[in-house]
């Protein structure tokens, strides 16, 4: 599901289009993204790096932003249940994109959270779906 991004747009608010522009050899994939909301839409790629099953890494390579990196951890419970622990740190370019991010911050990341166990309940059923977000740090 996190490792499918060409079909964040399906489901992600504000992510209105998601390319993979090229493949290394091995889990590692380049991708632009691009998010909007109403008079303001940004283009950004990153690379992808998964290291399955537990681990995938984003780096930042270009567009609004000065720097960004996040990553996901999954961890199998002793219950069968999956912890997801959830780290991203970014800045952007722009001060009224900063301030807008800010002022908006936890409202985007509760829509984003939302939309991604929304997704995994369509796609895998809420049966047995136990997925909790274990931490969230943001800078």
């Amino acid at each position: 599901l996190v490792a499918g991004v060409e079909c964040y747009p399906k489901f992600l608010p504000w992510c209105l289009e998601c390319n993979i522009t090229e493949r290394e050899e091995g889990d590692v994939f380049y991708a632009d993204l691009v998010v909007g909301y109403k008079i303001i839409k940004e283009r950004f790629g990153s690379k992808v790096t998964l290291e399955h099953p537990h681990h995938i890494h984003v780096e930042y390579i270009s567009g609004p932003m000065k720097y960004l990196s996040n990553h996901w951890k999954f961890s199998r419970e002793d219950d069968g249940s999956c912890t997801i622990d959830f780290f991203v740190e970014f800045g952007f370019k722009s001060k009224l994109l900063q301030g807008l991010m800010g002022t908006f911050y936890h409202e985007i990341v509760q829509r984003m959270v939302t939309a991604f166990e929304t997704r995994a309940k369509e796609l895998y059923g809420a049966n047995g779906l136990e997925q909790e977000v274990k931490s969230f740090d943001a800078r």
